[in-house]
């Protein structure tokens, strides 16, 4: 079962764009819980508490507890709104989940053991991280914080695809039902000759077209 976190809110009686600008000079956060059988409830949240929750993958991919004196709702977080300098959120949505209806969310992917994996001890290989989060469906208990991709046997023209990742327990790829031209790279590993050669034709293809262009004017 995933871990669940505990965040104190508090119900927000006033509501607007003025009503919102006072929160946040306040140290507050405004937000709404949405979903399930009850109306929405408009609530805000301590800025500096969130801001800390927000440094971690769970606070964006785990099922949270949003506790109103006591009453405790189980939510998932569907939107942030940050300030576009400033490190400041702005807005959340939580949505309601229900224990026996399928959620979809997005869960982190962990990398492990590249280090020891034969390509990650080799000077000349690189392996990239095509994907850094997956989206899965599954009830609300079976829901991870994150899922684990153990590279340790990884060699040099190896791809890990999505159809080879270990999923927990419950837990479904939506995706893969798609077809297999769905089934997305997760980590390819290449000869760093090999990745600069790619890199290059994708360089010289762009030249005729823009030389065309040039020749057009």
């Amino acid at each position: 079962m995933a871990t669940t976190h505990e965040i104190k809110v508090q119900r927000r009686e006033d509501e607007g764009k003025g009503a919102s600008r006072r929160l946040r000079h306040a140290g507050q956060v405004p937000a709404i819980v949405y979903g399930g059988d009850l109306s929405p409830v408009s609530i805000q949240l301590n800025h500096n508490e969130v801001w800390l929750a927000s440094q971690n993958d769970w606070f964006y991919s785990s099922i949270l507890d949003l506790s109103l004196n006591g009453d405790v709702q189980k939510v998932l977080l569907r939107d942030i709104q940050r300030h576009p300098y400033k490190q400041q959120i702005m807005h959340l949505d939580f949505q309601r989940i229900t224990g026996n209806e399928v959620l979809r969310a997005t869960v982190p992917l962990h990398f492990v053991n590249e280090d020891k994996s034969p390509a990650g001890k080799s000077a000349d290989v690189v392996v990239t991280h095509e994907l850094k989060e997956v989206h899965v469906a599954c009830l609300p208990k079976d829901l991870p914080e994150s899922i684990e991709v153990d590279l340790s046997d990884l060699k040099v023209g190896d791809i890990v695809y999505l159809s080879d990742l270990k999923l927990p327990g419950g837990v479904e790829l939506p995706q893969l039902k798609l077809g297999k031209e769905h089934d997305d790279a997760v980590v390819t590993a290449k000869h760093g000759k090999e990745e600069a050669a790619a890199d290059a034709d994708a360089d010289s293809a762009e030249v005729p077209a823009t030389k065309a262009k040039k020749d057009d004017k």
